[in-house]
């Protein structure tokens, strides 16, 4: 009996250190390999039917036609780790690395998390972090420019993944790619994709994988930094964005605003409510209610960023070089304008010159150029804006991590947008040295989060 009980404390430490444990043999400097160059042991597929085969020493995944995408995933699941891997991809294919990644009644059984894209297109996103099946894009790759550069076509490519608490970074060929935080999902499997794909021409084609590891003790984090951090934790702002110079605009209270042409902040028109800065609905009239309200601070070279949810109709808008000038004291102040708008159920979408009122557009001015309508939330749900003033009075409108609009203050060009619009009789229009950055009231309902700005000097 006794022997029995003892076979049975073995076998349950066995089953419970499988359970928290890689399965896989470590090395003595802590690294697992997650593949042993014959076997698939430790690996399952999902989702799709493509299929993944060994070949001197190497996982190859070839495209098969109508079947969703495929996964090799790992039956362990991973939280804080440090990743390795090289990569071989057809160019004609796009494929990726999915990690703390789940598979369950969330979405059917389909494979979705965080995912490190491989891109061998001339968008040049590899490295860049998609959420599979839920979010979309979290860091497009072209938030970095040094992405496309880092890539090497019809060549190995080796990345390093660092999933580390709410933070995970990238690298691809010793170039720091993206920088996420994060914390959504903080366990999951690993897993190789093959994508899918709808054209003969496409089918089977490879993606191959070699020197797979994985460390998840003693973590270090490696040296370099990407030129923009995403932080998806609402108004947070994490010690890498602090050191770039970010600074907080809302924690919870309005301090650091008041109400445009006042002293002090709006008695009405505006709330606090959810760890979120909200305009209150009032039909629609402009700056009728609590008015707009601008910065306490003014800025002359800078990077603005801010989390907006829409209601279904609104309108609203980011306006900044904003100097309170032109003998006004009451209404909106003036300034170049990031369009706030739900484009599908507001006129002004329609209004102005070839779409330049619509959602991230300089209003009036230029037409932001969206070239997906998919990369934009529907009003309810939250999307991120990014305004980029650098100090050669170039000016970059960004929405959801793409760029959609550039132009210079200042320009020819600039100026003649500027007499063929509603701004017209404005006295040198948008080419204030320095001013406040404004958030409107517009009457409808808009909520505000995670609203970050710092000084730039190149």
């Amino acid at each position: 009996m006794r022997g029995t009980v003892l076979l049975f404390v073995f076998a349950l430490t066995l089953l419970l250190g499988c359970s928290s444990e890689p399965s896989q043999a470590t090395s003595v400097d802590g690294w697992a390999e997650l593949f042993d160059g014959k076997t698939l042991k430790g690996w399952k597929r999902l989702n799709g039917s493509a299929e993944f085969t060994i070949e001197d020493g190497v996982i190859v995944g070839r495209t098969k036609r109508n079947t969703p995408n495929t996964f090799l995933a790992t039956e362990q699941n991973y939280g804080d780790f440090i990743l390795e891997y090289e990569f071989h991809v057809d160019p004609y294919i796009n494929s990726g690395v999915q990690i703390r990644s789940q598979s369950n009644s969330y979405q059917d059984g389909n494979v979705y998390g965080y995912q490190i894209e491989i891109d061998p297109s001339d968008r040049g996103w590899t490295a860049g972090i998609y959420d599979q099946s839920r979010r979309g894009w979290l860091y497009p790759g072209g938030l970095n420019p040094n992405a496309a550069k880092a890539f090497k076509q019809n060549e190995w490519n080796k990345v390093v993944v660092e999933a580390i608490g709410s933070e995970i970074r990238t690298f691809l060929n010793d170039q720091p790619i993206a920088h996420l935080v994060d914390n959504m999902t903080p366990k999951g499997f690993i897993a190789l994709q093959v994508h899918s794909v709808d054209r003969a021409e496409l089918v089977g084609r490879e993606i191959k994988w070699r020197n797979l590891r994985i460390k998840t003790s003693n973590l270090e984090r490696r040296a370099g930094e990407v030129p923009y951090v995403v932080n998806l934790v609402p108004n947070n702002l994490s010690d890498a964005e602090k050191k770039m110079g970010w600074i907080s605009l809302f924690d919870g209270n309005t301090d650091q605003w008041r109400g445009a042409h006042r002293e002090g902040f709006p008695t009405d028109g505006w709330k606090t409510q959810n760890g979120e800065l909200q305009v209150v609905e009032s039909g629609g009239a402009e700056a009728q209610n609590g008015g707009d309200i601008v910065t306490r601070d003014e800025f002359d070279a800078f990077e603005f960023q801010v989390d907006f949810k829409l209601k279904k109709g609104a309108n609203s808008g980011i306006k900044y070089f904003v100097t309170e000038g032109y003998g006004m004291k009451e209404g909106s102040a003036i300034g170049p304008e990031f369009q706030l708008l739900d484009n599908e159920n507001h006129p002004d979408a329609k209004a102005g010159i070839a779409g330049n009122r619509t959602l991230a557009s300089l209003y009036d001015l230029i037409k932001a150029e969206i070239a997906d309508d998919r990369s934009v939330n529907q009003p309810g749900e939250w999307n991120h804006a990014r305004i980029v003033a650098r100090p050669n009075k170039t000016v970059e409108h960004w929405i959801n991590g793409v760029k959609v609009v550039s132009y210079t203050r200042g320009s020819a060009d600039f100026r003649k947008l500027v007499k063929g619009s509603k701004y017209k009789d404005w006295k040198a229009f948008g080419e204030a040295a320095q001013g406040h950055i404004l958030l409107q009231d517009h009457g409808n309902a808009v909520s505000f989060r995670s609203i970050k700005v710092r000084h730039l000097t190149s």
